[in-house]
């Protein structure tokens, strides 16, 4: 099932995506179920936005692709490298990534996204999809010279607009047959099954709720494939993965602040 979040009629409302039509939802599913209004609202008349807010955190998982580690001449971790990206990072589907103009270079990372749907604290590997609401698609941008600079990775991962998230949530994924494929400008950059991944969706939740409470709503970046590269204003960037979508975003310049 696809869930959207949408702008319509002036309201942010919820739906299951239905061909060409979204089945609007009475509440948020994570928190209300997924009753229905009876009412259907044409896709080509919606906007979306991101799918979920995070309520706390974003929790991001650095080289978990060996070609990826390798490329950057880094050894891949033994264990989960988490880091965090404030909530004010994420946008939606279609909307603008700003380049800070304290950055000379950007680059775009294509991401498995995973939505916690229960609170998560402790949890055993065997156990952890339990907590898994749905999947959706990343991209974790990176102002590559300020995370060098700075020898620590939040604040050049951190900038507003830098957590592009969507287009939907899938609740039925399967990870095992899928594949993540991210293009700028329409050429491929990055390409990988998501079997590729050094440590799976369910380590990381086991890892990650082991240091902090997962809350709903909070978001799993799980690490991205090898082919990372920098982009500038005027490119659009499009992460693809099989079985839950596209998630488009154009590159502007952030207007500098005087």
């Amino acid at each position: 099932m696809k869930i959207a979040r949408f702008s319509h009629s002036d309201g942010i409302r919820f739906g299951i995506v239905d061909e060409g039509d979204l089945v609007v939802l009475a509440g948020d599913p994570m928190f209300a179920g997924f009753d229905t209004t009876g009412e259907r609202v044409p896709l080509a008349d919606a906007a979306l936005l991101a799918p979920v807010i995070p309520r706390s955190k974003v929790v991001c998982v650095g080289r978990n692709y060996h070609e990826h580690a390798a490329e950057f001449g880094n050894v891949a971790p033994e264990e989960p490298l988490l880091f965090l990206k404030p909530n004010t990072s994420v946008i939606g589907p279609g909307d603008a990534i700003l380049r800070p103009a304290i950055s000379e270079r950007t680059e775009f990372e294509g991401e498995l996204v995973v939505v916690i749907g229960r609170i998560a604290k402790n949890v055993k590997a065997e156990d952890a999809l339990d907590y898994v609401f749905g999947y959706t698609v990343g991209n974790d941008f990176t102002a590559r010279d300020i995370q060098r600079k700075d020898g620590q990775w939040t604040r050049g991962k951190g900038f507003d607009t830098f957590c592009p998230l969507g287009p939907v949530i899938e609740t039925e994924f399967d990870a095992a047959s899928a594949r993540i494929e991210t293009r700028v400008n329409g050429e491929v950059h990055q390409q990988a099954p998501l079997t590729d991944m050094i440590h799976s969706v369910a380590d990381i939740i086991a890892y990650a709720s082991a240091a902090f409470t997962l809350l709903p709503g909070d978001v799993i970046m799980t690490g991205t494939p090898a082919g990372v590269g920098p982009v500038v204003a005027g490119d659009t960037i499009e992460v693809e993965v099989s079985g839950i979508g596209t998630l488009r975003n154009p590159v502007r310049d952030a207007v500098p602040v005087s």
